[in-house]
């Protein structure tokens, strides 16, 4: 009779643990599918992009927690659900990667977190002060982000490698989906800057993560030595810097913008580096007398420029484009359990400082002259009025980007690298 009791009770153990296995997995479904049927309704909303000049005039004069609430309890679902649905055109083969997958997996629980504000009034005494702290850990889920990507471009290529068509549909939705996460950053830093505890004690005349008087040099040489001491980690040495200004609007005062210091100093961090690693590596004989890297700071009417100038022996033109491709890169790819900053190595470095620069319609581009060196010029909107987000939209257009399948080329081009000719002259 034990026994049987015993039994009995495993028997029954079984059931209740089937039948909670069976519930557990309808409720996924029945919550993935609710998820599934959220995102579409959101995704055929397109994202309102805004302008630094508008960023700064609410964080200045109209600065309501509950506006901007009601603004980013729609807009922060719309910006997810448009990237969240060009991830499902991605091949299958790309998107069944373990780091691609956790990636999905973050944005799938924020959006989920941020659709319980979706009806929630802004005078709920906990509705605003709720907000703001899902707002914080949404942020910090997604810090890792960008190397998990990378990590997961990078399984793909090691098991599969990569076909031109592939590649070309991997370039266009990393740069819209950088430029989505942008934004998104953009919105959560400047409402919990607002409104939060983050305020920076160091910077009280910003208007969230906006500088309205940014002084351009400051942030140049910032970023130079923080690339001069990762640098000197590496190498023995590292360039020095000169930097001049050329003031067309006001000769003989210093530049000024209206800009996200942060976002600029990545720019120039990541040229910085470069630059650095460039030289120190032509110059590897001559460690002692390294030519300086040079910066020139512009204004005029329409365009705040900087140039980066570095003497690091350059890059052949053919390797230009390359450069900002997120599956190339010259260094070895860094390890993302090192405790390290690497130097260089994921390939993400240049094209994200790029989309950095579009994103306020700006733009980044490099000029090389083999043998000598490189010149990075990042161009800035000198009117933040002018200075709009520039955001991806997901629709029919994006949508046929993925579908359509590979053009043959109507110019002609080398199928092989240059040969090298010294191996084929005459044997005498």
């Amino acid at each position: 009779n034990v026994l049987s009791c015993f039994w009995r009770g495993v028997a029954y153990a079984i059931v209740l643990l089937y039948c909670s296995s069976y519930l557990t997995m309808r409720l996924s479904a029945f919550l993935f599918k609710d998820v599934s049927s959220k995102i579409e309704y959101y995704s055929r909303f397109s994202p309102s992009p805004l302008s630094i000049k508008q960023f700064l005039e609410f964080g200045r004069d109209n600065a309501c927690e509950k506006t901007s609430y009601m603004f980013l309890r729609k807009e922060l679902p719309v910006r997810l659900a448009n990237t969240m649905r060009e991830v499902n055109l991605l091949p299958d083969r790309l998107v069944s990667q373990p780091s691609v997958k956790l990636v999905q997996k973050w944005y799938m629980q924020s959006f989920w977190e941020l659709l319980d504000y979706e009806n929630k009034s802004p005078d709920d005494p906990h509705a605003l002060n709720d907000f703001l702290e899902v707002l914080i850990e949404v942020r910090n889920r997604h810090n890792d982000v960008v190397p998990t990507m990378a990590q997961g471009v990078i399984e793909y290529k090691e098991k599969f490698g990569f076909d031109p068509f592939v590649s070309s549909n991997i370039q266009y939705f990393l740069d819209r989906f950088y430029t989505n996460r942008i934004s998104f950053r953009m919105l959560i830093n400047q409402h919990t800057l607002l409104f939060g505890n983050d305020t920076n004690p160091a910077h009280p005349k910003h208007i969230g993560s906006i500088d309205p008087a940014c002084c351009v040099s400051d942030v140049v040489t910032d970023a130079y030595e923080t690339a001069k001491m990762l640098c000197e980690q590496y190498y023995p040495a590292a360039p020095e810097l000169k930097i001049e200004e050329f003031n067309a609007k006001a000769p003989k005062k210093p530049i000024q913008a209206v800009y996200v210091p942060s976002h600029l100093f990545h720019m120039l961090f990541e040229l910085f580096k470069n630059a650095m690693r460039a030289t120190v590596e032509h110059h590897e004989d001559d460690k002692d007398d390294l030519p300086p890297i040079k910066a020139k700071v512009t204004l005029g009417m329409e365009d705040l420029s900087i140039k980066i100038s570095d003497r690091g022996g350059g890059v052949p033109l053919r390797k230009i484009d390359r450069l900002f491709n997120y599956t190339y890169s010259t260094a070895p790819t860094p390890s993302l359990d090192s405790k390290r900053v690497p130097l260089a190595g994921f390939g993400h470095g240049l094209p994200i400082s790029r989309l950095y620069a579009r994103y306020f319609q700006g733009d980044l581009k490099l000029y090389s002259m083999e043998g000598v060196g490189t010149d990075a010029v990042i161009y800035l909107k000198a009117l933040s009025s002018e200075s709009f987000e520039r955001l991806p939209v997901f629709n029919k257009s994006a949508w046929r980007h993925y579908q359509g399948g590979p053009e043959a080329d109507d110019w002609s081009n080398p199928s092989k690298e240059p040969r090298d000719a010294s191996t084929y002259k005459e044997k005498r």
